[in-house]
């Protein structure tokens, strides 16, 4: 819970948008609802979990806008809290009570696993399902290996995000390697388990989508198969291994390295299964940092093993873990990335001002997904944003609205509200473009209202702040 409330700033889209934005349109009917959707690229089972929290709030009249942000983070934070003790209980059984309370403090004190245990992304409940999965898992030495129990999680787990197969390759070969009753493992667990959880799934998305749909086959056809994520930005091969395990791994990776070589035969799959996930998804050309989240708790068991290992430098290595994650964890939990969370509040306010005045709308800007929508308004003000789905016609020089917007701003603000009477009463820009639309901010009346501090560090077309104009007709008002 503490956790939860120091994370203030915005990661990535999805965090909204594939989960509570989703949730809202599900309970109150109003939201949008992403091409990935209407394409049928994404189940409906994790954002009914969010669903059921906003259904509950809203038959105790409590559906105001505070507790629909902070009520699906709290119980991400409750689930990640769960999977954080299962860890600690699986390096208990297999080794003793001391190693487990480092690998418990580098899990605890990793500045990634801060920045998005508590986040409603797939990407947290994958991890949240693998770290307690790997606790009924039959490594060498548990006491709890329970195959209905970690196969059930497994299951849920790919309905959830299907990506999840790929750190679960080699930990599933190796089960099956050394399983004696292999035709009974297949047979009575692992195909009754995942016909029982896909049936589930599919029974979800037909009452939601309104016809039989697997869309876990869409979204491996999409995403891999295809591989048009790559419309979403690509990466060279080596990505993974120059930036992104040892940025997600942080100042952890040296007591990482170090606990590789420490660690006893029987991790060697987990260490095996780091290698593989990293070198899978070193293939595929779109990149991010949270798609290796999951295993990231593996890394921490070797970083236990570290920890335990030193005797003389365990003070300053446990000052300079502490020190370095905590730093980086308060900035960009508390500043990097906050304006885009923080000008939705101002947004929320012109819901409670248009019941007085002519009505609101509002019209964002930005790189498309920028911001949250109505999950955190929670009320039907017209809002619109620029639109980037990926071209699935297979056009040679396909724009999304979003780069159409970029090549000339002014032009095609100038193009799109040639009739003043569709303007919107308030616009929200990062700091960047204002310059280049100033023209047609003076020219239709737009005056700065508000502005968001955003970000140290902008690039691209992201600004350091966010300004909202809004329409002053003084005309009117002097009439």
């Amino acid at each position: 819970m503490f956790n939860c409330f120091l994370v203030q700033t915005s990661f990535v889209p999805d965090e909204y948008w594939q989960s509570l934005e989703v949730a809202h349109y599900m309970v109150f009917n109003y939201g949008y609802l992403t091409w990935e959707w209407t394409e049928k690229l994404r189940g409906y089972t994790y954002p009914l979990i969010f669903a059921s929290i906003y259904k509950i709030l809203h038959l105790l009249g409590k559906d105001n806008v505070q507790l629909l942000i902070w009520v699906p983070r709290l119980a991400q934070a409750l689930l990640s809290a769960v999977a954080d003790v299962k860890l600690y209980s699986l390096m208990k059984q297999l080794e003793n009570r001391e190693l487990a309370r480092w690998v418990f403090f580098c899990q605890l004190c990793s500045w990634f696993t801060w920045y998005c245990c508590t986040r409603t992304l797939t990407n947290t409940m994958e991890t949240v399902l693998t770290t307690i999965a790997l606790f009924y898992y039959p490594l060498e030495g548990s006491k709890s290996m329970n195959s209905v129990k970690y196969s059930s999680l497994l299951a849920l787990a790919f309905i959830i995000r299907p990506t999840v197969v790929i750190p679960w390759i080699p930990l599933l070969a190796r089960h099956f390697w050394q399983e004696r009753k292999k035709f009974d493992l297949i047979l009575h667990q692992f195909l009754l388990v995942g016909f029982v959880t896909l049936g589930f799934s599919l029974v979800i998305d037909r009452i939601f989508i309104g016809q039989w749909t697997l869309v876990q086959f869409n979204f491996l056809q999409f995403n891999v198969l295809q591989n048009l994520g790559a419309f979403y930005g690509s990466h060279p091969w080596h990505w993974y291994f120059s930036q992104g395990f040892p940025v997600v791994v942080g100042t952890h990776l040296p007591f990482f390295i170090h606990g590789c070589f420490l660690a006893p035969k029987r991790y060697r799959v987990l260490l095996v299964t780091i290698l593989w996930t990293v070198l899978v998804y070193s293939m595929m050309s779109h990149k991010e940092f949270r798609f290796i989240y999951p295993v990231l708790p593996f890394c921490m068991v070797f970083c236990g093993y570290s920890l335990n290992h030193l005797k003389i430098w365990k003070k300053p290595a446990v000052s300079f873990l502490l020190l370095s994650n905590m730093l980086l964890a308060l900035y960009i939990g508390l500043v990097h990335q906050r304006g885009t969370l923080d000008v939705m509040s101002h947004v929320q306010e012109l819901c409670n001002k248009s019941h007085n005045k002519s009505s609101a709308s509002v019209f964002v800007i930005m790189p498309c997904h920028s911001t949250p929508y109505y999950s955190h308004v929670h009320c039907p003000l017209p809002m619109r944003f620029l639109q980037c789905p990926p071209d699935l016609t297979g056009k040679t020089h396909y724009l999304d609205e979003a780069d159409e917007f970029y090549l000339n701003p002014l032009n095609w603000l100038y193009k799109e509200f040639h009739n003043n009477s569709s303007l919107p009463t308030h616009l929200i820009i990062f700091s960047t473009l204002e310059k280049e639309i100033s023209a047609f901010l003076i020219s239709r009346s737009y005056e700065k209202t508000a502005v968001v501090f955003h970000t140290h560090l902008p690039e691209g077309r992201t600004g350091s702040h966010i300004y909202i104009y809004e329409r002053k007709l003084r005309g009117k008002n002097n009439g």
